[in-house]
């Protein structure tokens, strides 16, 4: 698919465009970058620049970025954590660090290449040559439930139950310090940041797409760091990550949208878990609910909650207090 953004350039101070746009597109070389100025992909006010332009306070970066050409996505044999399988979807426990599928920048070793060895090329073609069987996303450095559908009649059922918030997803995160309230129903607008545009923003009704997420805080520790469970009703690009800062702190390990090296407690990962996944099993029209176990780095959070508390959880009588 081609890429086009508008890029408001805000500083004072003046930038090279070629400079600026490495920050900004970071999948995307210096030298591919020049590349598209010098073609007239990447214009500036409308206009055709050079690569050494420099840019002022207000200028309006046109990108369009042509679409890469298919390529042939191979299976690889990658470890994977199954947690159901049956002939019509796969649930898999993602691992930190793994992509879902290829895409610029990750084009192998991601978890439809680990899926196609496993399940000997059987995924959902209604995903799309990239995308085979992918239902729906997990960031990157986010762990846990994932779902695949092998079956298209699977795969369009699934991604209806999404669409429509027939699904229950509960996710785990650890934020750098309290959050302005202990709980809170989240609802705005999630968009692209109009600067900085690896990033994610809440932005005025009638931008971006509505966001809806509860979330509730199970235990503060000493240092301030909090564990909280997060209730997703819609599935925006990094909306736990979003609303958590829009709620007043950043998630732990965050690379985007805190300042980790300012973080005195560092786990080495983002501290974000797809806990729980629920659907509803698109053949047999039964309740799939699977848990992805706990990471290793939240023992000291979990093991500081009461008793029965994640039990409450599963049983829904938490929710209801």
């Amino acid at each position: 698919m081609e890429q086009d953004l508008v890029i408001t350039y805000a500083s004072e101070a003046t930038m090279r465009l070629d400079a600026f746009l490495a920050q900004e597109l970071s999948d995307h070389s210096r030298s591919k970058i020049q590349s598209l100025i010098k073609s007239g992909d990447i214009t500036v006010n409308g206009s055709r620049v050079k690569p050494k332009y420099a840019l002022e306070q207000h200028d309006q970066v046109e990108v369009s970025i042509p679409a890469p050409a298919s390529r042939e996505i191979l299976p690889e044999d990658l470890p994977i954590e199954v947690l159901y399988e049956d002939q019509d979807v796969i649930v898999l426990n993602k691992a930190p660090g793994m992509v879902v599928h290829p895409a610029t920048g990750s084009p192998d070793g991601t978890v439809v290449n680990a899926l196609l060895h496993h399940c000997q090329g059987e995924l959902a073609a209604a995903g799309g040559e990239e995308r085979p069987g992918v239902v729906h996303r997990l960031d990157k450095d986010t762990s846990g439930c994932l779902i695949v559908a092998k079956q298209n009649e699977a795969h369009l059922e699934l991604v209806r139950q999404f669409a429509d918030r027939e699904t229950k997803k509960y996710y785990l995160c650890v934020t750098e310090r309290p959050l302005l309230k202990e709980r809170d129903s989240v609802f705005t607008n999630i968009g692209r940041h109009p600067v900085h545009r690896q990033k994610m923003a809440v932005l005025e009704p009638g931008a971006g797409k509505p966001a809806i997420t509860d979330y509730y805080t199970l235990h503060t520790a000493d240092d301030g760091t909090s564990l909280v469970l997060c209730v997703l009703h819609t599935g925006r690009t990094h909306q736990i990550r979003v609303h958590m800062k829009h709620s007043g702190a950043a998630l732990l390990g965050d690379p985007i949208y805190a300042n980790v090296s300012r973080q005195t407690n560092k786990p080495g990962r983002l501290m974000l878990h797809a806990w729980r996944l629920g659907v509803t099993h698109p053949r047999s029209g039964e309740w799939l609910q699977n848990e992805a176990p706990f990471p290793a780095e939240y023992e000291p959070w979990l093991a500081a909650l009461d008793d029965g508390v994640l039990d409450s959880i599963r049983d829904g009588s938490f929710l209801e207090q």
